[in-house]
């Protein structure tokens, strides 16, 4: 008996071990989480929906996709709005041919898009972290990107996932939408909503936020964003000390990032690659959202 144990545990490992070798090396696995909250009404989802498709058609990127060490990436598309409202449209798909990238930017484009109701950021990064576990790909790097219109506001505190996505060593960066047309609920618009995804999102090495100025600066904004991904190059306007609070708004399509240059290592604790805490704290998106529906309604949302 003890022999048949000894025979069935070898068989598992080796079994084990095979697998892990079958597993395809990518130089990126690279998680997309797209905002379709109820702030985001139908054009703005389109908009941000053909930003991707244009952003994957582009010949620069689709040559820096291919140019890599292993001239592949895994891409991973999925929707968020409330704590437990996240839709994956599109599994862990290998990008390792013109054709491929061409097929995956049509799958895209023919999804069917859909609106939600909160805007739970952190119920996103917690929806990406199994996520990224069960990929088939073995990524050289791991990259979460969230894009979105608002700050946290439902489920739990956002830097408490950010905290267990950064030590699975999942890079997470920014793209914060700008957005100023009249909320459907009369929610104001977020004018710090930069500076809230640097301080309070974003983590990890070389991690940084691409910043929207509205929709319609979106498909730049993509584009742009995912060239620095793939190649995992740093940003070009330095420190974000540059551009701290108080100096008015960015340039036109400037970006705000942690331009950490120090190579990363294997044993590195992603977790130490965080700005400080937002000075007006991180469940400012919270305490917003109970101060705007109990003066408005008089309650506080479920």
């Amino acid at each position: 008996m003890a022999k048949l144990l000894r025979l069935v545990a070898l068989s598992l490992l080796f079994a084990f071990s095979a697998s892990a070798q079958d597993k395809k090396e990518v130089d990126l696995a690279l998680a997309l989480g797209i905002d379709i909250s109820g702030s985001i009404d139908p054009d703005e989802a389109k908009l941000q929906r053909e930003g991707y498709v244009q952003a994957f058609r582009d010949p620069v990127i689709v040559r820096a996709i291919l140019g890599g060490s292993n001239g592949r990436i895994a891409v991973a598309y999925y929707e968020w709005s409330d704590a437990w409202v996240q839709r994956l449209l599109i599994d862990w798909t290998l990008l390792d041919s013109e054709d491929a990238i061409m097929a995956f930017a049509t799958r895209l484009a023919n999804a069917p898009i859909s609106i939600a109701r909160r805007t739970s950021i952190s119920g996103a990064i917690r929806y990406a972290i199994p996520l990224f576990g069960r990929s088939p790909y073995e990524a050289a790097r791991k990259v979460l990107d969230i894009s979105g219109d608002g700050s946290n506001n439902d489920g739990g505190l956002v830097t408490d996932m950010r905290y267990e996505a950064l030590k699975e060593k999942i890079v997470i960066n920014g793209l914060p939408i700008m957005n100023d047309r009249p909320n459907p609920f009369g929610f104001p618009s977020e004018a710090d909503l930069d500076k809230y995804y640097l301080h309070c999102v974003t983590g990890g090495p070389r991690s940084f936020v691409e910043v929207a100025m509205n929709f319609e600066d979106f498909p730049r904004a993509v584009r742009k964003k995912l060239l620095q991904e793939v190649a995992n190059i740093g940003p070009e306007f330095g420190p974000v000390s540059d551009f701290d609070i108080g100096l008015g708004p960015l340039p036109d399509g400037a970006q705000i990032a942690q331009n950490d240059r120090r190579p990363v290592r294997a044993e590195d604790d992603y977790t130490k690659f965080v700005r400080p805490e937002y000075e007006l704290g991180c469940d400012i998106g919270e305490r917003r959202s109970r101060e705007f529906w109990q003066r408005r309604f008089g309650v506080t949302p479920d």
